[in-house]
């Protein structure tokens, strides 16, 4: 969950390492430090506290490596902050992960003295404690390692920055002789959009040039760089003042993006989908793996799938999934979900299933990714950079998606007649128009955060296909406005939940208009307003009946059953943002929480 950035070239190390972690703050941290090559040695320096805040001189330099970290092992203190020293000093690391044998490994080292409460600095101990070169070292110290990490080391007068990888992100870019190394692409995309990924169980020498080999096998391996489609301007936050008020505003074009890169004359295309129409065909059980907005997604998609391609669907949390046994066969098909593609706990379900003979179609945002490479097959899901924390262009891109591959796998199953298949793309393709039209109306949403972002408490409820945008809606709230929230199915509020119900506590509603779940929903609604609970409803435009019911009304353009998802989680996400930047919570940086969660 930490972020890693190093440089070796000709340019000022020491600003682009500066830079680079300042770039990763979105993976979520709570102190900061660098390791800058001196004639002499290094420069260290460590902070507690956010990188915003520094404003001290750094000594120019070609080589240097920094770290952001969020504590696992040890408390928020200057001493543990990255990067951390050998022994005698002449080699420094920083690491992203957590070393499960450190304890371990520390009392063969009886004469050395530790300076830290981490798990990281043993690294830095065992490579020193190898009377060895510095590359041969390193290897036999990472090969000691058990558990995740991503390392990087630099040794005095050495001129090298070495890295290994095992379950935990590295991609190097690559500008001339200019190298970088982080834990993310947007670490250093102004410089660079050339990159090679480092894949687990593998050492990467920097220095002149790159040399890459596995520290098991010591095989070398040949990886050219591969030119990604993200550019700068994607990261920037422009006219907005935070990136996840920029990223909900992105999402109509993102959208359109999609549909036009997937959809040609009205056919759907897959470039990366390795099934063949047979195979699709005998597909019999579909398995979810996600965690968090990723787990929500795939729990619309259980209702897209199982409605018009009449597969039966299950969703995993990925953290529980491979701990009991799960039955899957050659027929069975897999679906992770990641936004990174680095989600440890979705990557460990990925390998079970794998393991188990299961065909694997993931659906993730960062070319290359983990998951991308394992997967038999993966489906881009095109949104560019996301550094909000909290994620939104991503969950309506994984929506889209998921809409466009059950269309496809009804067709191809002969459950989706062709007429039915152009009608689902003509309701797709007007998505885009409407999200501008609830994104151009929103003062009624900015309204409603400013009457009710004192409250503490907040219920969100939902029928039927809108039952995860609740969940959604519940979980945005949490992560960036710290009110306590929870998403219900609302006929499960009677259940448990109805005994919370007061006048001080919201209840979020999504009661847009369908011929399945509307009535059932208007009499939830009665139920809170004779409690006592405040309604805020989300409606279908032109209802003018629930404003007899609601205390507040945001309403949303009319589509089709299967889609309203995608409109009515924009006022969540908005209601979300605004009572956060009311409340002057840090929106794109909640306490707490990291971007992408690689470590189980």
């Amino acid at each position: 969950m930490c972020g890693i950035i190093g440089y070796k070239g000709s340019d000022n190390a020491s600003a682009i390492v500066l830079d680079g972690l300042k770039k990763l703050e979105y993976r979520g941290y709570d102190s900061f430090g660098l390791a800058i090559q001196t004639s002499n040695g290094f420069e260290i320096k460590k902070y507690v506290g956010k990188i915003g805040k520094f404003n001290g001189n750094l000594l120019n330099s070609n080589l240097a490596i920094g770290h952001t970290r969020w504590a696992t092992h040890g408390a928020v203190t200057e001493k543990n902050c990255h990067p951390h020293v050998c022994n005698h000093g002449e080699i420094a690391i920083v690491h992203n992960g957590i070393i499960e044998n450190y304890r371990e490994l520390k009392d063969d080292l009886k004469n050395h003295i530790f300076r830290s409460d981490t798990d990281t600095e043993i690294i830095a101990h065992l490579i020193g404690n190898f009377d060895l070169p510095f590359e041969e070292a390193f290897k036999e110290a990472i090969k000691k390692l058990e558990g995740t990490f991503a390392v990087l080391a630099v040794k005095k007068n050495s001129n090298k920055i070495l890295v290994a990888r095992r379950g935990s992100p590295i991609v190097i870019g690559v500008k001339d002789k200019n190298y970088f190394v982080a834990s993310d692409v947007p670490a250093f995309l102004g410089y660079t959009n050339k990159v090679i990924f480092l894949e687990d169980d593998e050492i990467a020498e920097i220095g002149d040039d790159i040399k890459i080999y596995n520290f098991n096998t010591n095989k070398k391996v040949k990886r050219n760089p591969v030119e990604i489609s993200w550019n700068v301007e994607q990261a920037k936050k422009d006219k907005f003042p935070h990136f996840m008020l920029k990223e909900i505003h992105e999402q109509g074009e993102i959208i359109k993006k999609i549909i036009n890169k997937k959809i040609v004359e009205d056919k759907i295309i897959f470039n990366n989908l390795n099934l063949t129409e047979e195979e699709i065909k005998k597909i019999n059980r579909i398995v979810f793996v996600a965690c968090g907005t990723s787990w929500h997604a795939a729990l619309v998609g259980e209702f897209m799938l199982e409605e018009l391609a009449d597969i039966p669907c299950e969703v995993e949390y990925a953290s529980e999934f491979r701990y009991r046994d799960p039955i899957l066969n050659e027929n069975t098909l897999v679906i992770p979900i990641s936004q990174s593609g680095e989600t440890a706990d979705t990557l460990a379900g990925l390998r079970e299933a794998k393991q188990k003979g299961a065909k694997i179609i993931s659906l993730v945002n960062v070319p290359g990714s983990t998951i991308a490479r394992e997967s038999d097959s993966v489906l881009h899901l095109d949104a560019g950079p996301e550094i909000g924390v909290a994620s939104t262009k991503a969950f309506t891109s994984q929506l889209v998606v998921l809409y466009l591959m059950t269309v496809y796998f009804g067709k191809v199953r002969g459950v989706l007649p062709d007429g039915q298949v152009k009608n689902r793309i003509r309701d797709l393709k007007l998505i885009p128009g409407l999200i501008y039209s609830i994104l151009n109306n929103g003062k009624e949403i900015i309204d409603c955060a400013e009457k009710y972002y004192d409250k503490k408490n907040a219920l969100y409820l939902g029928r039927g296909n809108n039952y995860p945008i609740a969940l959604e809606g519940a979980l945005k709230l949490k992560e960036v406005s710290y009110i306590h929230a929870e998403g219900y199915p609302a006929a499960e509020m009677k259940h448990g939940p109805i005994a919370l119900i007061d006048k001080e506590m919201p209840v979020f509603f999504i009661a847009t208009k369908d011929t399945r779940t509307y009535k059932k929903v208007i009499s939830n609604i009665e139920e809170v307003k004779s409690r006592g609970g405040i309604i805020i409803s989300i409606a279908t435009l032109g209802d003018d009946e629930i404003k007899r019911l609601s205390d507040y009304v945001i309403y949303i353009p009319e589509t089709s059953y299967i889609l309203t998802p995608l409109l009515a989680v924009i006022p969540f996400q908005l209601l979300a943002y605004y009572i956060a930047d009311k409340k002057e919570c840090d929106v794109d940086k909640p306490r707490n929480l990291a971007k992408s969660v690689t470590v189980e």
